[in-house]
């Protein structure tokens, strides 16, 4: 998760927090009437995407931090539009904000408030399409007419001429991650629906490059594609959920949550989708991190509710 870094003593962290966010307000303030303005900016952009990399496992305060980081960071990143690392940052942080505190939210409250619910889910498409903008902005600096290659007609799937650098790869995922998201959310928008292929052909694009990125977050991602694409092969779709726990060493709880939802849920097999959450909880008390405790609380809501999915 792109949140503040956990540090070992409290002082020392909002003190080492503060100094980094009062320099880069310092720096931004600085801009308009700085000469070596570019140098300036790269350095904050730096400092943020590092800040960004960092390890918070407390869901609280991530959601109290988050928003101030998210708008430093995407102020900066407006001024450096091709600076891949803080790109993915603020893409990843908007995708993460959006799924974790605000559709996850949605879905909880329907019940008891359905036009809240409508409310929430809008804003979370609006926050992924966000996250998407910037990362495609990233993207089409580094690749100049990628946009344009991924609308061209055929298969999803990356062509000779379609290759991502190694240096994307993360830029990518988070677009096509908060891509399919937003297109989740968007059912009847037809428009939005039709831009499906090009999020799948940019993540098929970032898995032949690294297949295992993200300790297995792009395979759950291409897993949950091959299963939202019309003809998508179930089986394909497990073999990617089972590459992904593989990359991740079995310390991740997403792909076992991701697959209890894409794959058990709909075949209505209520056996293992109770017993993929519970792997997920169990591999989340015991591999903390802040991805881990999104997909714990995600998991323990649906087995909670489960009797009303079954």
């Amino acid at each position: 998760m792109v949140m503040i870094r956990k540090f070992k003593c409290q002082g020392a962290a909002i003190a080492s927090f503060a100094c980094r966010l009062g320099c880069a307000m310092a720096a931004s303030a600085l801009l308009a009437g700085c000469a070596p303005q570019t140098l300036l900016l790269r350095g904050v952009a730096d400092q943020l995407s590092a800040q960004g990399s960092a390890a918070e496992d407390d869901l609280g305060l991530a959601r109290e931090a988050s928003a101030f980081y998210l708008k430093l960071s995407e102020s900066v990143l407006i001024q450096t539009p091709g600076h891949l690392a803080l790109a993915a940052a603020v893409a990843g942080g908007y995708t993460q904000y959006a799924y974790a505190f605000v559709e996850f939210e949605a879905e909880r409250i329907e019940p008891q408030d359905a036009k809240a619910a409508r409310l929430m889910r809008e804003r979370a498409a609006r926050l992924y399409a966000r996250a998407n903008r910037h990362a495609m902005a990233a993207l089409e600096q580094q690749s100049p007419g990628l946009r344009r290659a991924l609308a061209a007609p055929g298969n999803p799937t990356p062509s000779l001429a379609l290759r991502l650098p190694a240096d994307q790869v993360a830029v990518a995922y988070w677009a096509a991650a908060s891509w399919g998201a937003h297109i989740a959310l968007s059912k009847d928008q037809p428009d939005a629906v039709a831009d499906l292929p090009q999020a799948i052909r940019l993540a098929a694009m970032a898995w032949a490059c690294d297949p295992d990125f993200g300790d297995g977050a792009l395979a759950t991602l291409m897993g949950q594609f091959e299963l939202a694409r019309p003809g998508g092969s179930r089986q394909q779709a497990l073999a990617y959920f089972e590459q992904a726990v593989a990359a991740g060493g079995g310390r991740n709880a997403g792909p076992y949550v991701a697959q209890a939802e894409a794959l058990a849920l709909p075949a209505g097999d209520r056996p293992a989708f109770e017993g993929l959450l519970r792997s997920a909880l169990q591999i989340a008390a015991t591999n903390r991190s802040l991805a881990n405790e999104v997909m714990r609380v995600r998991a323990q809501w649906l087995l909670d509710t489960a009797d009303d999915r079954f």
